[in-house]
């Protein structure tokens, strides 16, 4: 797996990223959905870098030009619900891409810290040799990446993979290195230590579903 770690380097993306872990910028819920489409935003201009390009003759008012436009057929695939400000980050730079979006649940059979993860709705268009960009801002056990990965091999092989989070920790990203082809690309704004007893990223910024849209009842 190729992987490609944003805040290796500064830049203004330690901006976002320091709001959506702060306690107090969390209160406005707005404003964390925003940083992690902006987050989605800096990781699809740098995922566009290793796409495939091929040449578009535009006409101008004065002329022509020759520019190198992207040639891959892109699905962006998020993960409900968290990903959905982060695919609105995706899809507005890659405006022309299809659109896939599938249920991902931590499930607690036994009422306690043990879980299971649940994938039990998918919308998705063929996936059939084209460019899988799988969504989810946080990437804590890795379960879900893997097991949405797992459901989406009905509607086709994509010949490309390209798996983009906001946050994860080492160990999730071990399991993925060990479920996922191995030209995989995973696109990473920032990288945590460690897991918690409960299977939340530490330091992380806590459950990114719940800071989007509210709470939400357990099952």
């Amino acid at each position: 797996m190729y992987i490609h770690h944003l805040l290796s380097e500064n830049s203004v993306a330690n901006t976002f990223i320091s709001e959506l872990r702060n306690v107090e910028v969390q209160k406005d819920q707005m404003r964390f959905r925003r940083n992690i489409e902006r987050v989605g935003e800096i990781l699809s201009y740098e995922l566009s870098k290793k796409l495939s390009y091929q040449p578009q003759t535009i006409t101008t008012p004065l002329g022509e030009s020759t520019l190198q436009t992207i040639k891959n057929e892109l699905v962006i695939c998020s993960i409900l619900r968290a990903g959905l400000p982060l695919h609105q980050g995706l899809l507005n730079y890659f405006d022309k891409a299809e659109n896939s979006f599938i249920s991902a649940y931590r499930h607690h059979p036994n009422n306690d810290d043990e879980f299971e993860i649940k994938v039990e709705y998918l919308a998705s268009p063929s996936l059939e040799d084209k460019t899988l960009i799988l969504a989810d801002p946080m990437l804590a056990t890795g379960r879900s990446f893997v097991n949405v990965f797992k459901a989406l091999k009905d509607v086709g092989q994509p010949k490309e993979i390209h798996l983009v989070a906001v946050i994860g920790a080492e160990e999730g990203i071990q399991l993925l290195e060990k479920e996922f082809p191995e030209h995989t690309h995973l696109w990473i704004a920032t990288i945590d230590p460690h897991l918690n007893d409960k299977g939340y990223i530490v330091p992380g910024l806590g459950d990114a579903g719940d800071l989007c849209y509210g709470s939400k009842m357990q099952h």
